[in-house]
């Protein structure tokens, strides 16, 4: 059994193995071809990324730092509607906001003509936002609550008594702010921006759209339009290293996290009170709060309900709700295949590691885990990279037909990219059983398999309800890899938003975006309602 899910494992780790193995067969013409990128196209990748990067870094550093600091630190109008209201840009793909800003702050969008018939004015008032800095803040307003969510888990429970102790010793508030509440915060902060930092690497949807050149976009192009895999392989390898290194710095920042439940902690952070913000103060924290949620999903949502409803009133409605329905139904069939899979896997495997399974196959568990920080482009080039190897040795063998034209490819590739999701659930479900109830169940003649199915199993069913609409809800929103693998005649939501999009019929892509929207708002939903079921000040978290 533990050999079979090693390999099991394995089998997950075999993309990133192929983009990186793409390096052992170079040869003469591929170091030409590196060369070539190294004279042309590479600098740019680089720097685009670079800069794209830095700029959400501190982005998302500065709107979710703050917020979160506002959020857990001050009392102010309105605070407990955006402890859960700065969650929902999270619903928003950033793909679907960037489609919804462009037809909003576009030079024929609503607003500039509003501006234009108003003021006189000629010509476009603002630069266009497909750019490099209009993408920029595309991922910070979707990405924020990342930082949003760990800073505040950082602050709400141990800054609060600690600022109120600082101030019996005299310290005044900015102080406070600065020598007790933002050491606590750097871990998370860390932590929240490389998650960010990942998720802008690995986005295709927005890079594309704004025509940007990205590694990302650099590796769709080498692949699909210029047919080039060891270009497209070795674009995906320089991607794959820069995503190691931001893990590393995510799990570097989340080792220095540490949380106690204590009951004196409990107490003293249930006496402590956040610092009362009056007047101006007040005013201006409730919208440096509002202000994200209003330009990451209210907006948003409300521009592309303007478009379903000018496009639904026009005498040729360009979507027909029967394909629509189609492209739903492969959404949906898609991702509760791949759902149910994923926490089928996560389940088996963590019910091994309960056991306290060989060494290989833990090391095998922390190598799926690591799938969810893989970009879906680069699990499309190392999905497809050993097939065009099988394909050339074995000719009639068929191993291309079967992966991209079937669900296998597809949902091989979900599986790398998600499983880590299911399983990262299910061992925080495990995390809540004491082993003792293990070892009573031992004693009473108990065998594995009615261990898991009588006792596990009922009580993971929350953990796996959540593994399974996690890894739902990615499905649904998944682009990249999806793009690359699906069979004909398997268009989902998100890959149907995206080509409307791409050929400017921003009309019909707002129905596809806002259905995605909507989907990704349960996850959202439900996440907040468990934060604000926690009680405040039951964990205690100091940073070393």
């Amino acid at each position: 059994m533990s050999r079979l899910l090693t390999l099991a494992c394995l089998l997950l780790a075999v993309p990133v193995i192929g983009v990186l193995g793409s390096w052992l067969a170079l040869d003469a013409a591929s170091l030409a071809v590196l060369r070539h990128q190294l004279d042309t196209v590479l600098p740019e990748y680089a720097l685009n990324s670079l800069l794209l990067a830095l700029a959400v870094a501190l982005g998302v550093a500065l709107v979710g730092g703050a917020t979160a600091a506002l959020v857990a630190l001050f009392e102010f109008p309105l605070r407990r509607v955006f402890e859960w209201a700065l969650l929902l840009p999270l619903a928003m793909p950033a793909y679907v906001l960037a489609y919804a800003a462009t037809d909003f702050l576009q030079y024929s969008g609503p607003l500039q003509r509003a501006l234009r018939e108003a003021t006189g004015a000629q010509g476009a008032l603002w630069p266009d936002v497909r750019s490099l800095w209009g993408a920029a803040a595309m991922f910070i307003l979707c990405l924020y609550p990342y930082v949003y969510l760990l800073a505040r888990a950082a602050l709400g429970e141990r800054a609060v008594p600690l600022m109120e102790a600082a101030r019996l010793l005299g310290a005044g508030t900015l102080r406070r702010v600065r020598e007790v509440a933002l050491p606590l915060a750097r871990p998370a902060l860390a932590a929240g921006v490389a998650l960010a930092l990942m998720e802008t690497l690995a986005d295709y949807g927005v890079g594309s759209y704004f025509g940007l050149q990205t590694f990302t976009t650099g590796i769709y192009k080498a692949w699909l339009v210029m047919f080039d895999r060891d270009a497209a392989a070795q674009l995906a390898s320089l991607l794959l290293v820069l995503v190691a290194l931001l893990l590393w710095v995510e799990q570097r920042a989340q080792k220095r996290l540490r949380f106690s439940a204590t009951r004196s902690g409990a107490l003293h952070a249930a006496e402590a009170r956040p610092i009362e913000l009056r007047g101006a103060f007040a005013v201006l924290a409730t919208a440096v709060c509002a202000l994200p949620v209003l330009l990451g999903f209210v907006l948003p949502v409300a521009v592309l309900l303007r478009l379903v409803w000018i496009e639904a009133g026009t005498s040729e409605f360009g979507l027909p709700l029967a394909r629509f329905a189609q492209w739903s139904w492969t959404s949906f069939k898609l991702a509760a295949l791949a759902a149910l899979l994923a926490t089928a896997v996560a389940l088996v495997l963590g019910f091994a590691l309960r056991l306290r399974g060989s060494r290989a196959l833990r090391t095998a568990a922390r190598v799926v885990s690591l799938g969810y920080a893989v970009p879906g482009a680069v699990i499309a080039v190392g999905i497809l990279l050993p097939v065009g190897w099988l394909q050339e040795r074995f000719p009639q063998g068929g191993t291309t037909a079967l992966v991209t034209g079937t669900l296998f490819g597809l949902m091989y590739a979900y599986l790398v990219r998600f499983s880590a999701v299911a399983l990262q659930s299910v061992e925080a479900g495990y995390a809540r059983l004491p082993l003792s109830i293990d070892e009573t169940a031992r004693l009473l003649g108990a065998s594995r398999g009615r261990l898991f199915a009588e006792l596990h199993a009922p009580l993971l069913r929350r953990a796996a309800m959540a593994a399974l609409l996690l890894v739902f809800v990615d499905v649904m929103k998944e682009l990249p890899a999806t793009l690359v693998l699906r069979p004909f005649n398997s268009d989902t939501l998100a890959v149907v938003a995206y080509q409307l999009a791409r050929d400017e019929r921003l009309g019909e892509a707002a129905l596809p975006s806002l259905a995605i929207v909507m989907v990704g708002l349960i996850p959202v939903l439900l996440l907040s309602r468990s934060l604000r079921a926690e009680p405040r000040g039951a964990f205690s978290a100091s940073s070393s």
